[in-house]
């Protein structure tokens, strides 16, 4: 990792509030912002009903939509270096690529251009699984002043989604909600909410050393593991899940639960993977 983060922008308002959030971020870790626009020249030669060769368009648009961008995002953080890039590829394969190098990659839920239907399909759910980094996704909403939410599912693929939520809510100064859903219908014979504590416990073991500035609430959620989710979100200034879990966050990112956190949430939901 390189201290660096990299939003991808299309000219839409919702990557405008990406560039706003990415801005914050690097001002927070002191980190260099690298402002990324995608697209896709045809695979191959295209020619008009004529038969006239196509003739590619003129980028000074895509040029001119990146630099208005980077110009935003030194308006908000002016003390951040910025460098801006236009890049030819598939957004995903572009910004996966760009997380390489990055310690985090921020992305609008909706978009344009490269960026169209970014968070809205499998596209997401590639994004999220493929990225070098974590990934956060940001609403065009301003976000809650509230505490950071951290979904616990006790696996060892959480464990740096923990450590990015510690890490996160030092530079914010912020509170965190460690929450796991606890679903009573299902549980094993002889089990209660207590075992959903003990689990808690110890997926948090040592962080509060490590950060002795943050304040670490657990909540043991019952409920339906998605609902329970989103409404943990509404006061939220940000939530933080792992690419994949088990118990209560079974196929988090993979199936039914990462689509409605992805269209639903009310702050912004950053995914880290478990794995570099």
């Amino acid at each position: 990792m390189g201290n660096l983060v990299v939003v991808g922008v299309d000219g839409s308002s919702s990557s405008l509030a990406a560039v706003e959030e990415a801005a914050r971020e690097a001002q927070r870790r002191r980190a260099e912002l690298r402002v990324v626009h995608a697209f896709s020249w045809p695979v191959r030669p295209v020619y008009t009903p004529l038969g006239d060769p196509y003739t590619p368009p003129d980028p000074s648009p895509l040029n001119r939509l990146v630099n208005e961008a980077a110009q935003h995002a030194r308006n908000v953080a002016p003390e951040v270096g910025v460098t801006e890039a236009v890049v030819t590829g598939d957004a995903v394969a572009v910004l996966e690529a760009e997380s390489r190098a990055a310690d985090l990659v921020v992305v609008g839920p909706r978009g344009m251009g490269g960026f169209i239907g970014m968070l809205l399909g499998s596209t997401a759910a590639s994004l999220a699984a493929h990225s070098r980094c974590p990934v956060m996704v940001v609403r065009e909403e301003p976000a809650g002043t509230g505490p950071i939410v951290l979904a616990v599912d006790g696996s060892s693929v959480g464990e740096k989604a923990v450590e990015f939520a510690f890490a996160e809510a030092a530079l914010r100064g912020a509170e965190i909600v460690a929450a796991h859903a606890w679903l009573p219908d299902y549980a094993p014979a002889g089990t209660g909410p207590e075992s959903a504590e003990r689990l808690l416990a110890q997926a948090l073991a040592g962080r509060t050393e490590r950060y002795p500035d943050v304040t670490v609430r657990h909540e043991v959620l019952s409920g339906e593991t998605r609902e329970t989710l989103i409404e943990a979100s509404r006061n939220a200034q940000l939530m933080v899940v792992g690419a994949r879990g088990r118990c209560g966050f079974a196929g988090l990112l993979l199936g039914s639960v990462s689509q409605a956190l992805l269209h639903h949430a009310h702050c912004p939901v950053t995914v880290v993977r478990g794995t570099a």
